[in-house]
């Protein structure tokens, strides 16, 4: 079983209405500028949720594939993307499983669509680097990746040794383990999900294993994209890496 899935299948129906969604509008900005693609460049969403950068980039004239693993986050996109009157390819399918047979001219995995949050079978050192492989070979070469990471720096510095001693996080693998109560078809369900952080160096050494050269590491806190230093108590980093 994948915690995650099933985490988010039952989460899809209050995912728009979280506070760190409520700035898409100047996301879209933000990305807009950093990719600095053509009209009708084609980009591969990973780990899009709900599609709100999907369909926002969409109507902005770019031809945009979304990838999750829940079918109950992509009926809420797809629901959107009909009100919207922008076409979305929506593909269900896990992160660690899609590669593409079309060369895309950018990609972008944000808010840990599909990074950092492991199941209870993924290996912590291998799972996230083979999404990266998975995204290097979606891209053409020179193509942009901009992703969105959990600062491991913030945890480090949240984190006490009995935490550690009672299992809650493990220092090796930098993984936070935490239980969540959840509303299913059988009623309510309690699971144990996984967390992973990296630090900017950990963050640029996989992307580099899985053919990616780092530009640059930004703060990418939801709602405050900028270019900046990132902070050490901001919940996300951003990586612009392009593909080799």
């Amino acid at each position: 079983m994948n915690e995650w899935k099933v985490f988010f299948n039952s989460y899809a129906p209050n995912y728009d209405s979280e506070v760190f969604t409520q700035n898409t509008d100047s996301e879209i900005e933000f990305l807009m500028t950093e990719l600095d693609l053509s009209e009708g460049a084609s980009i591969l969403d990973i780990g899009c949720g709900t599609g709100r950068h999907s369909i926002g980039l969409a109507s902005m004239g770019f031809r945009l594939t979304g990838v999750d693993i829940s079918r109950e986050m992509l009926k809420v996109a797809k629901s959107k993307m009909e009100k919207s009157g922008v076409e979305v390819c929506f593909v269900c399918a896990n992160a660690l499983d899609f590669v593409s047979n079309t060369r895309y001219d950018a990609a972008i995995c944000l808010c840990e669509g599909a990074m950092c949050l492991l199941g209870s079978e993924d290996d912590p050192q291998q799972r996230d680097l083979a999404i990266l492989r998975n995204i290097s070979r979606s891209l053409k070469p020179s193509a942009k990746l901009i992703l969105n990471v959990i600062n491991g720096c913030r945890n480090l510095r949240a984190i006490t040794d009995q935490d550690v001693a009672e299992g809650r996080y493990d220092l090796l693998s930098m993984i936070e383990v935490s239980e969540m109560e959840i509303k299913t078809k059988k009623g309510m369900q309690k699971i144990n999900v996984r967390e992973r952080g990296y630090t900017p160096p950990e963050l640029k050494r996989i992307l580099e294993a899985a053919g990616f050269h780092v530009n640059h590491i930004f703060g990418g806190t939801a709602g405050s994209w900028n270019r900046e230093t990132p902070k050490l108590d901001e919940m996300e980093l951003m990586a612009i890496a392009i593909n080799s």
